[in-house]
């Protein structure tokens, strides 16, 4: 194990040049050993130290623990190493985190010492159906999502992130595989923002693009919106409050204009908006879970015949140990169907750790949506939007972690009635499987 060890860490820092005159510390390595070479460069690198600071001890195996002390020296001297010899160090920390962590050496931390980049993702496979609605028809039913992150390191303050995602792709019958002869669309860029991090870490700035945004935050419903949105955001986060502020513009979703849109002049497509937020955290801080906050947006601009002017909005998340009781309050300033306003509320039992096998939740919710109160058609909801808008609709849904990062989740709406002039909605099913990478 020692020699794999010392080989891998020698093939990978670039101290040679440093240390070509370095003296040899172990009295027990001869100047005609094979390792001779690396022993005395990664000695001189403070790499490795020996035992009593004298003897090397070639021939005895290494516990996992000095062995994570080695790789976490080594990952303190990736600055000199090429793209290559990174990610053969990375590999290393990867093995040994559990030893890092428990040697109080977080892996997390050593690495925003230095440049390097991590790659992650998500898979989704879906179904959906609700009778009388075309769009759930035999393949149609069926979709899938790839996407794809790359995360790089930039300092100890800077974070680049890019990713990728094939969006919403069924399995239509004529559907062509590659999304070029339907609706789907290609590949595209979903995600592409530079964050830097300041003032003793409260601080983030964030320009660029986000897969995702809620109006009211992280922490609210995500009625209105929860697709691709270009912005500019500056946040301030400590223990127990939160602000932010930004300016940006939805990118996804149906313009107002559209003709196939189910409500006129509320697609935000090419809408853009000025909004904040300002939130408090309690009963154990931030990361207890429990929180309040008020939210705001000023709309403008996008295709001709947008109706909503601004957005008010406020939610309240309480967690008690195993359950959580959530609310989330909209009003809408439109002139058009006479200032629309919405209610959720949501009661969740346990929780899903995408981590941990056999862990899961189960929730009940309930939507009171005025006619018009649905501004986007690309939400961060499991349901479709005619299970959004002018209704109210209980839904019930089940996620179970089936293995480690493999997530199954079944939802159902019921009791669904339509509030103003239109026969009710029929019930909407969804199930999906999320595999994490």
């Amino acid at each position: 194990m020692k020699k794999k060890i010392i080989a891998t860490l020698a093939a990978t820092m670039a101290v040679g040049a440093t240390c070509a005159f370095a003296a040899n510390p172990f009295v027990d390595v001869p100047t005609d050993s094979w390792a001779y070479k690396s022993v005395v460069e990664l000695a001189d690198a403070g790499i490795i130290q020996g035992v009593d600071g004298s003897y090397f001890q070639g021939d005895r195996n290494i516990t996992r623990y000095e062995a994570a002390e080695m790789t976490a020296k080594a990952m303190a001297h990736m600055d000199k190493a090429s793209v290559e010899q990174r990610a053969l160090i990375n590999k290393l920390a990867d093995e040994y985190a559990d030893e890092l962590n428990s040697l109080g050496v977080r892996v997390a931390n050593l690495e925003k010492k230095v440049g390097n980049v991590k790659l992650t993702g998500d898979a989704r496979i879906r179904f959906q159906h609700q009778n009388g609605n075309d769009d759930y028809r035999n393949d149609h039913s069926w979709d899938y999502r790839v996407r794809v992150r790359a995360n790089a390191q930039v300092n100890d303050r800077t974070t680049v992130t890019y990713g990728i995602s094939t969006g919403d792709l069924n399995f239509g019958d004529n559907g062509a595989a590659s999304g070029a002869d339907d609706d789907n669309g290609n590949t595209f860029t979903d995600d592409a923002k530079v964050d830097y991090n300041f003032g003793g870490d409260h601080w983030n700035l964030s320009v660029g693009r986000t897969d995702t945004y809620i109006l009211g935050g992280d922490n609210a419903y995500g009625f209105q919106y929860g697709d691709v949105f270009d912005r500019a955001e500056l946040k301030y986060t400590s223990d127990h409050f939160a602000a932010t502020a930004g300016y940006g513009k939805f990118k996804e979703g149906y313009a107002a204009d559209d003709p196939d849109a189910e409500v006129e002049g509320n697609g935000l497509l090419g809408v853009k908006t000025g909004y904040g937020e300002l939130e408090g955290f309690f009963g154990g801080g931030r990361a207890a879970g429990s929180a309040v906050g008020v939210y705001y947006n000023d709309f403008s601009g996008g295709a001709k015949g947008f109706k909503a002017d601004d957005l008010w909005g406020a939610y309240a998340s309480l967690n008690l140990g195993k359950w959580n009781a959530f609310a989330n309050y909209e009003k809408i300033s439109n002139d058009v169907t006479d200032d629309p306003e919405v209610w959720i509320g949501k009661l969740t039992y346990g929780s899903a750790d995408s981590e941990t096998r056999g862990t899961w939740d189960a929730w009940v919710e309930y939507i009171n949506s005025d006619r018009g109160a649905l501004l986007g058609g690309a939400t961060n909801s499991w349901r479709d939007d005619s299970v959004l808008d002018n209704v109210k609709s209980w839904g019930v849904g089940i996620d179970y972690t089936l293995a480690k990062n493999v997530v199954l989740t079944a939802a159902q709406t019921f009791a669904t009635e339509a509030k103003h002039g239109s026969d009710d909605p029929d019930e909407f099913t969804d199930v999906e499987i999320n595999f994490f990478f």
